[in-house]
């Protein structure tokens, strides 16, 4: 098993060769999105179903700039540095790759995974990269979320809880 350090993968260079790697091993690769700026059951569920369905599971994470640019200026909660040890602690995660960018895109296409994974709010011709996956001959999974747990719902209960 790999340590937390070795599975947060510096940049899309480091994705890039891990990725080809894993391909020359014959090994099927899965990749999911997010913030991940608190880590809930509803991403965990993301991560065991893409495992599931891959032997490789790479988790892109946005880097704080473009959480703020997603959320607004009060996200994230939790900084990049440590939410990257987070994800990366999760058993069903192989490899965290941050990006900077408002989407995966870039970081898709280069890893080209074989399944992209995203809960089922997302309608997949929606999904960032799906065009890219299923034109490789690739899959979408969307995941069956767990009701009424979200970041924001969760940020939101505890400033209730504390007013």
């Amino acid at each position: 098993m790999r340590s937390i350090e070795e599975k947060i993968l510096e940049d899309i260079n480091s994705a890039i060769i891990t990725s080809k790697r894993a391909r020359e091993q014959g090994k099927k690769i899965a990749f999911t999105n997010g913030c991940f700026d608190i880590l809930h059951a509803g991403h965990i569920k993301t991560f065991i179903e893409a495992k599931k369905n891959a032997d490789i599971l790479f988790v892109g994470i946005n880097t704080d700039d473009s959480v703020r640019k997603i959320k607004g200026e009060k996200r994230p909660v939790i900084p990049l540095s440590l939410r990257k040890i987070v994800v990366a602690a999760c058993e069903f995660v192989d490899y965290v790759v941050p990006f900077s960018d408002e989407t995966p895109y870039k970081l898709i296409v280069a890893i080209e995974p074989d399944i992209i994974v995203k809960g089922e709010d997302w309608e997949e011709d929606k999904i960032v990269g799906a065009d890219f996956v299923k034109s490789k001959g690739g899959k979408v999974l969307r995941v069956k979320l767990v009701e009424g747990i979200s970041t924001t719902n969760i940020i939101q209960k505890i400033i209730d809880t504390f007013k």
